[in-house]
C-alpha cells in the first residue's frame, strides 16, 4: 500500500511541475526596453553621411538590464524612401568593432534573413535567443547591399559606429573599416525578455540626457551611471534606464528631433512596461531664439512651458506612468566666444529661473530632481560648476554627469 501512495505521489507532482511547466509556457513574454536612440531627423549643418552601399554598418550599445532573449527595433522614421537591410546580425561586442564570434546569431523578420524599412515606419525583429548579462556591450551588425539613403538617424551617439568597404561582414569577427562616426544608424531600440515585474525609467530632454561631451564609448551619460546605480542597489536590478534624449530637442518647437510634445508618444508611451520618466528639457526652448540657431519669433514664456509639461504629465499619467522633473541647469556663458553667444543673455535666465521655481513648487511632477541644485556654481548660481564643466558652460562632463546620476534620490523611482 505504501508504494502504491509512493507512485502516486510522484505521478502528482510530476503533473504540477508539467501544468506550471505548461502555464508559464502560456504566459506572454515579459518585454522591456534595454537600450534606446531616439531617432530624429537629419540636417545639412550636421554633416550626415549620404547613405551606404554594399557596405556592413557595426554599432555597439550598452545594455542596462539583460535576460534570456533580444528583441532589435529599427527605425526609419524620417525617411521618404524604403530602406532595405539585406543581412544583420547581433553578437557581444569585442574591443575596436569586432564581436565575440562564439556570440554570433543571425537575425530575422517574420522568419526573413532582410528586411525592408517602410518610410516613417519603424520595424522589430523576430525574438533572437541570446543570453545577455545586464551592463553587457552589443554588437548589432547591418549590411546594405544597395544604396541605403540616411534619413533617419541619432547624430550624437557618443558611441563609434563602424562601417567596412565594400562587402558583407555582418557575421564575421572583424571587419575591414573604411568609415568611423558617432552617430547610429536605424538601430533605435534593443528589448529583452526580461524577469516578470521588471520596469523601465525613461530619461527623456535634449543634449544633456543624450551625454553630449562625455568621453566617447565611455557610457559615461547620466543615464548610463544611474543603470550602474540600479544595478548594485538591491530591488532595483530589473529596472532598466533608456535613454531618450535627442541633441538640439525642445518642447515647443521642431528642430533637431521632433518636439517633445510629438515624440512624447513613441518615446515613452510606446515602450512597454515603463513605470518612470525623468523629464529634462527646457533650456533650448529658452536659449535657442534670437541666436543663429532659431529666430525670436520663436521665443517662449515660462507659461508656454508649465503649460507644455503639464500636457506631458498628463499624457503619462493615463497610461499609469509616473513623471519626475528635473530643473534645468545652469548656463551662462554658454558658447562664449563663437557665433552662439547669444543662447545666454540676463532676460532668459529669469525665463529658467522661473521654470526652476515652478518645477520645484507646482506639485504638477510625482517627484523632482534638483540638478540645478547639484551643478550651479554655490558662489555664481547661473554659471555651472567648473570642476562639471563639459567645456562650453552648458554640457556637464564625466564627473557632472555622474554628480547628476548620484543625486538622484532612488524612492523617486520605486515601483508605483
Amino acid at each position: 500500500m505504501k508504494a502504491i501512495w509512493t507512485s502516486l505521489l510522484a505521478v502528482a507532482v510530476a503533473m504540477t511541475a508539467s501544468d506550471a511547466s505548461a502555464q508559464k509556457a502560456a504566459e506572454p513574454a515579459h518585454w522591456i526596453t534595454t537600450w534606446t536612440a531616439s531617432p530624429m531627423n537629419t540636417q545639412p549643418s550636421d554633416s550626415v553621411w549620404l547613405g551606404f552601399y554594399d557596405q556592413t554598418v557595426r554599432e555597439v550599445a550598452r545594455l542596462s538590464v539583460g535576460g534570456d532573449r533580444l528583441r532589435l527595433r529599427l527605425s526609419n522614421e524620417f525617411g521618404s524612401v524604403p530602406v532595405v537591410i539585406d543581412s544583420i546580425h547581433v553578437a557581444l561586442a569585442g574591443e575596436g568593432g569586432a564581436i565575440q564570434p562564439e556570440t554570433d546569431r543571425g537575425v530575422t523578420f517574420g522568419g526573413k534573413r532582410a528586411v525592408t524599412l517602410a518610410p516613417g515606419a519603424p520595424a522589430f525583429s523576430d525574438p533572437i535567443d541570446f543570453e545577455v548579462a545586464p551592463l553587457s556591450h552589443v554588437a548589432v551588425s547591418m549590411y546594405f547591399k544597395d544604396r541605403a539613403a540616411i534619413q533617419s538617424y541619432h547624430y550624437e551617439a557618443q558611441q563609434t559606429a563602424y562601417v567596412s568597404s565594400d562587402g558583407d561582414f555582418t557575421g564575421k569577427e572583424s571587419m575591414p573599416v573604411e568609415q568611423k562616426f558617432t552617430s547610429h544608424y536605424f538601430l533605435s531600440g534593443i528589448m529583452v525578455e526580461g524577469a516578470a515585474g521588471a520596469r523601465v525609467v525613461v530619461a527623456f530632454g535634449d543634449s544633456i540626457t543624450d551625454g553630449f561631451r562625455s568621453t566617447i564609448d565611455g557610457d559615461r551619460r547620466f543615464p548610463d551611471d544611474l543603470a550602474e546605480r540600479l544595478q548594485k542597489t538591491p530591488g532595483f536590478e530589473h529596472v532598466a534606464v533608456v535613454n531618450q534624449g535627442i541633441g538640439g530637442n525642445r518642447v515647443l518647437h521642431d528642430g533637431r528631433g521632433a518636439k517633445a510634445l510629438a515624440r512624447f508618444d513613441r518615446d515613452v508611451l510606446s515602450v512597454p512596461n515603463v513605470s518612470h520618466v525623468i523629464f529634462l528639457e527646457g533650456i533650448n526652448d529658452i536659449g535657442w531664439p534670437d541666436s543663429p540657431i532659431a529666430s525670436a519669433d520663436e521665443a517662449v514664456t515660462a507659461e508656454q512651458l508649465f503649460d507644455a509639461y503639464r500636457q506631458l504629465v498628463e499624457r503619462a499619467h493615463l497610461r499609469g506612468i509616473k513623471v519626475i522633473g528635473a530643473t534645468l541647469m545652469p548656463f551662462e556663458d554658454t558658447f562664449a566666444g563663437v557665433s552662439l553667444h547669444a543662447f545666454y543673455n540676463p532676460e532668459k535666465e529669469k525665463v529658467r529661473v522661473a521654470v526652476n521655481d515652478w518645477i520645484r513648487s507646482s506639485n504638477v511632477f510625482d517627484g523632482v530632481i534638483d540638478f540645478d541644485a547639484v551643478t550651479r556654481d554655490p558662489q555664481h548660481p547661473s554659471r555651472i560648476r567648473t570642476e562639471y564643466d563639459g567645456g562650453d558652460h552648458l554640457h556637464p562632463n564625466d564627473r557632472g554627469y555622474k554628480a547628476m546620476a548620484d543625486a538622484i534620490d532612488l524612492t523617486l523611482l520605486t515601483a508605483p
